[in-house]
């Protein structure tokens, strides 16, 4: 039986990696097999391109688009699809909309072009359900110990940045579902789990 596909999406700050454990380690209590992934830099590539992307010089525009539509496409086919073939389920760090919302709601790309491209990187691969860890990009950017190169852009970036997730969300409301990323992480975790009680509840159809 195929697996089921995760996403966590949010700001800086909102909380995605240690929700991901936590959600993984719920799943694992419900005898689901799950791997735990992250965008950009999982897989063979990856991290040299999350080295480029978040630790290296400004970049181009499209050039920072397409490191990431490149790591995408490897991370599809040699990590999520795989997994998700074998019956696993997949929680993963960012995917697709990150770029859209980044490249194009922030960056002002052309968002019929990345959705288009978003298609290609993706190999017909899909999240099942998505969580958006919502949060005001002040108190995200404040929780963070080290900031890389998309951290230190200017709060306005960060605000459309959010502002576009929210957009995104409207956009697909059948999966995606919006989290209040500022209240404790228990809280937080009790309301992603019962976010996914739908894909828990089809294991057993």
């Amino acid at each position: 039986m195929k697996g089921r596909f995760i996403t966590l999406e949010g700001p800086e700050g909102a909380g995605k990696s240690t929700l991901a454990k936590a959600l993984a380690e719920k799943l694992q209590h419900q005898n689901i097999d799950v791997v735990i992934t992250r965008e950009p830099g999982d897989g063979a590539i990856g991290p040299k391109i999350r080295e480029a992307l978040l630790d290296g010089d400004n970049l181009d525009p499209w050039t920072e688009l397409f490191l990431f539509l490149a790591d995408r496409s490897q991370h599809v086919l040699t990590v999520i699809q795989p997994a998700l073939e074998q019956g696993k389920w997949v929680v993963c760090d960012r995917f697709s909309d990150s770029t859209n919302v980044y490249q194009g709601h922030a960056r002002g790309l052309p968002l019929p072009e990345l959705y288009h491209l978003n298609i290609l990187a993706t190999h017909g691969v899909h999240p099942d359900a998505t969580l958006l860890l919502d949060l005001d990009p002040e108190v995200g950017l404040a929780r963070l110990k080290d900031q890389n190169r998309l951290d230190k852009e200017p709060l306005e970036f960060h605000q459309k940045v959010r502002k576009g997730f929210l957009t995104e969300a409207h956009r697909h409301p059948d999966r995606w579902q919006v989290l209040d990323a500022s209240q404790p992480p228990e809280s937080l975790l009790e309301q992603a789990w019962a976010a996914l009680t739908s894909l828990l509840a089809a294991r057993h159809r």
